[in-house]
C-alpha cells in the first residue's frame, strides 16, 4: 500500500486519462474502452445498517450495462456476492439491437464472495490476487476507467491500485457533499436555503443553534438536526420546540428527537454527530410541501449538464426517508429548480468536482400562493433517483430536453415513470428470481420496445431474503406510468399472498404516487 501522499500524487497523475477517454468517446462513440464498475456503498456502515437489504443495493448499477450498446465497449462489474445469472440475462436481453451473446462476451461479472457488512471496495482492496486479475482483465489500461456509487479514499486507493482514473468526485472535495458543505455551496450559488447553521459538532452547538433559530423565526415549531453524512433521510432527527424557549428546556427536549429508524438512540446520535459534524435548520412547513430533486452531471471536461428532475416520495416515521420518485418534477416549478441546479453545478465545477450528483429541494406554498423553493442538500454520488432514470436511458436510447425537462425518445415520444426501490411485503419472501421472471412474463408486465412502455425491476436479488425489490414503471403519460405501477403491485400481491399469510399494511408494503 502506498503512503497517502504518493497515492494522491498518482491519483492526480491519472486524472487527465479520464478527460482524454471522454474526449475520444465524444469524437467516436465506438471508441474501444473498458468500464470497471464497483457499486460499493462506501458510506457510514452504522447508518447503512438501517436500510433493509442494503447489500443488494449493489445491483442498482446494473443499468450501467447500457454501455454495452457500443460494440467496442467492455464492462467489468464487481459485487460482494454473485449476481444470479438469470438477473444478468434479464438486463442483457433488454439491449435492443445488440445480440445477447455479443454483449455477454464483453461483460465480466466478478464477485469477492464476501457478504459481510463492509464496503465492497474495502473487500476488493483486501484481495491482492483479485486486484491482479482485474488488472489483467482491463486490456489497455490507458482506455479504462473506474465507476463507483460514491467516492471515498477507498475508491481513490482502488483506482491507483488498478492504474486507471476514477470517474467520480475527488475524495478531497467530499465536504461539498455533506450537509454543511451543501449549505456553503448553496450560498455561493445564490440559491435559497432554509435558515440554519452548519459545521456544528457538539450538543452545545446544537442547543445554541436551536435557540438562535427560535429567535430569528418567532413561532417556529420544529427544526431538523442532521448528521453531515447521513443519507436517504436516515441520520435526520426531528426536534419539536418546547413551550419554554430557554437553553435548559431546549436541551431537555433535545433528548426526545424523533428518527426514522427505530434503532437510533440519542447518545448514539450525539456520538456520530461529534465524529462527523452536522447542521441544524428550520423545518419548512406550509399547506403544501413537496420534495423534488434534480440530477446533474459534471463531465470530465468540467461542463455541468442537467440530467433529470423528480418528485421524490418520502416516508418513514418522520417523513424524511426516500421511498421512490416520479419523473419528471411538476411543471409548475420544474424549470425554476433546473435553473437553480445549473447554478449549483457551476459552483461545484469551479471547485473541481466531476461526476453525477443530486440536489434535493423542498417546495412549499400557502393558500394557493406561488411555490417557494429551498435547496436542502447535495448528494455527491449516485442516489435513489439514478437507477430509474438509467432504466429509461437503458431501454429507450432517448435523452432529456433541458429546455422542457422532459425525456424524449428517438421517435420524439415523451416518457414518464413511477419508481421505487422500496417495494416490499412479507409475502414476497422466498420469491426467487426465476419466479419473478415467470410472473412478469405470464402477466405481460415486462417492458416492450414496440410500445415503449412496461416495467423494469432491479435489486431482484433482495426479494427472496428480504421480500423487497425495486421497479420502474414507464409510460407515455404520468397516469399510464402510475397505472402500470399499481397494476404490477396488485399482480405481485395476488401471486404471492396465497399461503404466505396476511400481507403487511399498505403503507409498509409500497408507496403510492398521488
Amino acid at each position: 500500500m502506498q503512503d497517502p501522499a504518493s497515492e494522491i500524487e498518482e491519483f492526480n497523475r491519472l486524472k487527465p486519462n479520464l478527460q482524454r477517454i471522454w474526449a475520444d468517446l465524444q469524437a467516436d462513440p465506438s471508441y474501444k474502452h473498458t468500464s470497471v464498475i464497483v457499486p460499493s456503498l462506501s458510506v457510514d456502515q452504522e447508518e447503512l445498517a438501517k436500510v433493509t437489504g442494503a447489500s443488494f443495493y449493489e445491483e442498482r448499477l446494473m443499468f450501467a450495462l447500457i454501455r454495452l450498446r457500443s460494440r467496442n465497449a467492455r464492462v467489468i462489474y464487481l459485487t460482494s456476492q454473485p449476481v444470479h445469472p438469470e438477473i444478468v440475462d434479464y438486463y442483457l436481453q433488454m439491449l435492443e439491437g445488440v445480440p445477447v451473446n455479443h454483449a455477454r462476451q464483453r461483460l465480466l461479472m466478478m464477485s469477492v464472495y464476501d457478504g459481510s457488512s463492509r464496503p465492497l471496495t474495502e473487500k476488493i482492496l483486501e484481495r491482492p490476487r483479485l486486484i491482479a486479475r482485474l488488472r489483467n482483465s482491463l486490456g489497455d489500461a490507458a482506455r479504462a476507467y473506474l465507476t463507483c456509487y460514491n467516492s471515498t479514499v477507498l475508491e481513490r486507493r482502488l483506482a491507483v491500485e488498478l492504474g486507471i482514473p476514477l470517474n467520480g468526485v475527488d475524495p478531497s472535495l467530499l465536504h461539498f457533499g455533506t450537509k454543511s458543505g451543501s449549505r456553503e455551496i448553496f450560498a455561493a450559488a445564490n440559491v435559497n436555503l432554509p435558515l440554519g447553521y452548519e459545521n456544528l459538532q457538539s450538543e452545545d452547538d446544537i442547543v445554541g443553534a436551536l435557540s438562535d433559530l427560535a429567535i430569528q423565526r418567532p413561532g417556529l415549531k420544529r427544526a431538523v438536526v442532521k448528521l453531515d453524512e447521513g443519507f436517504s433521510g436516515e441520520g435526520n432527527g426531528l426536534f419539536t420546540y418546547p413551550a419554554e424557549l430557554s437553553d435548559a428546556a431546549i436541551r431537555t427536549e433535545l433528548q426526545n428527537l424523533k428518527w426514522s429508524s427505530g434503532t437510533e438512540t440519542y447518545r448514539s446520535f450525539l456520538r456520530k454527530y461529534a465524529a462527523m459534524g452536522g447542521i441544524v435548520e428550520e423545518m419548512i412547513e406550509a399547506d403544501e410541501v413537496r420534495s423534488p430533486s434534480v440530477q446533474m452531471r459534471i463531465h470530465p471536461d468540467g461542463v455541468s449538464v442537467l440530467v433529470s428532475s423528480h418528485e421524490q416520495v418520502l416516508g418513514g416515521s418522520t417523513g424524511q426517508v426516500y421511498l421512490g420518485c416520479r419523473f419528471p418534477a411538476n411543471e409548475e416549478y420544474r424549470l425554476d429548480l433546473q435553473e437553480q441546479a445549473k447554478r449549483i453545478g457551476a459552483a461545484l465545477s469551479e471547485r473541481g468536482v466531476i461526476g453525477r450528483f443530486g440536489i434535493d429541494f423542498l417546495v412549499s406554498r400557502k393558500d394557493g400562493e406561488e411555490w417557494a423553493s429551498h435547496a436542502i442538500e447535495i448528494n455527491l454520488r449516485m442516489g435513489g433517483t439514478t437507477p430509474p432514470y438509467h432504466a429509461l436511458e437503458f431501454l429507450t436510447g432517448g435523452r432529456l430536453e433541458s429546455e422542457s425537462g422532459l425525456f424524449r425518445t428517438l421517435g420524439s415520444d415523451d416518457k414518464y415513470y413511477s419508481a421505487t426501490d422500496n417495494l416490499k411485503s412479507p409475502s414476497y419472501h422466498g420469491l426467487l428470481p426465476e419466479d419473478l421472471f415467470e410472473i412478469i412474463t405470464r402477466h405481460g408486465l415486462g417492458y416492450r420496445h414496440a410500445t415503449g412502455t412496461g416495467v423494469l425491476f432491479y435489486m431482484i436479488g433482495a426479494v427472496s431474503q428480504y421480500g423487497k425489490l425495486g421497479m420502474t414503471a414507464i409510460g407515455n403519460s404520468p397516469s399510464q406510468s402510475q397505472e402500470l405501477f399499481d397494476r404490477t403491485v396488485s399482480v405481485l400481491d395476488a401471486e404471492c399472498e396465497g399461503g404466505h399469510g396476511v400481507p403487511a399494511p399498505l403503507f409498509d408494503r409500497y408507496i403510492t404516487m398521488e
